[in-house]
């Protein structure tokens, strides 16, 4: 069963910084792609970044500017750092990772369980 680990969350005054952390176990072939999506209360899901395994990046364009992905493909795990943090980012933020197998041929998406940012003003 393939697991993915967050860590990193916490809460920061607005103009801080948070690092998220996912690290993805029982991964038996590869990810392909894997990154993060947020939920603020009374929205829905969002992306906010993502990385292919080619390093071909898609963030959010509230965050480009401000926060910067980062991949390890040996160690199945994503990097979120997060500068210059507004009230608006506060959200539960999940790290997702779209997983491929070759027995049988396959992808599936899973998710983490969610790890929580707060911002405050």
């Amino acid at each position: 069963q393939v697991q993915l680990v967050e860590s990193g969350g916490g809460l920061v005054q607005a103009g801080g910084s948070l690092r998220l952390s996912c690290v993805a176990s029982g991964v038996m072939f590869s990810i392909n792609t894997m990154g993060w999506y947020r939920q603020a209360p009374g929205k829905q899901r969002e992306l906010v970044a993502t990385m292919t395994s080619n390093s071909d990046t898609n963030y959010a364009t509230s965050v480009k500017g401000r926060f910067t992905l980062s991949r390890d493909n040996v160690k199945n795990s994503v990097d979120l750092q997060m500068d210059s943090l507004k009230p608006e980012d506060t959200a539960v933020y999940y790290c997702n990772a779209l997983v491929r197998s070759d027995s049988p041929i396959s992808l599936r998406a899973y998710w983490g369980q969610g790890t929580q940012v707060t911002v405050s003003s």
